[in-house]
């Protein structure tokens, strides 16, 4: 009776829970999911992770090639993110096209890139207007159950701290290039941005960490991202307003998430390192 009550009305059923101060799953309001992270998870690309926050599950996988840079940007390399949401993950999802929800989520995580400054891309350039690294960073949810853009960020993250790409000797004047696999290095990294998604539910509970049917029955969804203990960016596409109290206090909270994150993340590329 409680899935059929469930299904035929999800806004009521979340609220009998909310008005008893629990959620569904049995957290309170503020409570986090547990995180997993398993990094260097695939041995055919050149840097790999899995991310699960609660059920929800990313793998994130990247290939590395040379290019030429762009002509705006001479002295720069690339880092290019996807993000599919096929029908594996969520039966929201149907074949085809990248859905709208996948796009937005590509558009956030680049943004998050750009603006936290993780990676500096002047240093994937080899060579001025001639030669430069692409890294295609592609990100496969295989079971959304909510705060994707969280568990995509503690993938790529991972999956970027595992990347060492060979030294490259390059000669303009021949265009000829010599790519050396017994001198790897690491990227440099020079920050962790780390996202945390809040849901606004009846236009004043706000609740950690959401599942994708709480976002579903939430009237708005907000995702604040901190780097070095910092505000770096907020993500909030519409949807209820947040009181001034409400988003210090997800700030907050999110702060204090970011350290634990960015140390799991350490830890999970320590522990692969040490393997190796």
């Amino acid at each position: 009776m409680a899935k059929q009550y469930k299904y035929l009305h999800p806004l009521k059923y979340h609220r009998d829970y909310v008005a008893h101060g629990v959620r569904p799953d049995g957290r309170e309001f503020n409570k986090f999911r547990p995180v997993i992270i398993n990094a260097s998870s695939i041995s055919t690309a050149d840097g790999s992770a899995i991310a699960k926050v609660g059920r929800t599950t990313v793998v994130c996988g990247i290939k590395a090639e040379l290019c030429q840079p762009k002509a705006e940007n001479p002295d720069q390399g690339f880092l290019i993110p996807n993000v599919e949401l096929p029908p594996l993950c969520s039966p929201n999802y149907k074949p085809g096209p990248p859905s709208d929800q996948a796009q937005v989520t590509t558009k956030a995580i680049a943004d998050v890139i750009e603006n936290s400054g993780c990676i500096s891309l002047k240093s994937l350039c080899i060579c001025k207007e001639k030669l430069a690294w692409c890294l295609y960073a592609d990100m496969i949810c295989i079971d959304h159950d909510g705060a994707v853009i969280d568990a995509c960020l503690i993938a790529l993250l991972t999956a970027l701290k595992t990347v060492k790409l060979p030294s490259v000797d390059y000669n303009p004047a021949i265009d000829n290039k010599l790519v050396n696999t017994d001198e790897m290095k690491p990227l440099s990294i020079n920050n962790t941005p780390v996202s945390t998604t809040f849901a606004i539910f009846d236009d004043c509970e706000i609740l950690t960490d959401p599942t994708h049917e709480e976002e579903n029955v939430s009237t708005g969804i907000i995702t604040i991202v901190i780097k070095n203990e910092e505000l770096c960016s907020v993500i909030k596409p519409g949807g209820s307003p947040i009181s001034e109290e409400d988003m210090l206090s997800c700030v907050a909270k999110a702060i204090g998430r970011g350290t634990l994150i960015t140390k799991l993340i350490d830890n999970a590329v320590q522990e692969t390192n040490d393997e190796i």
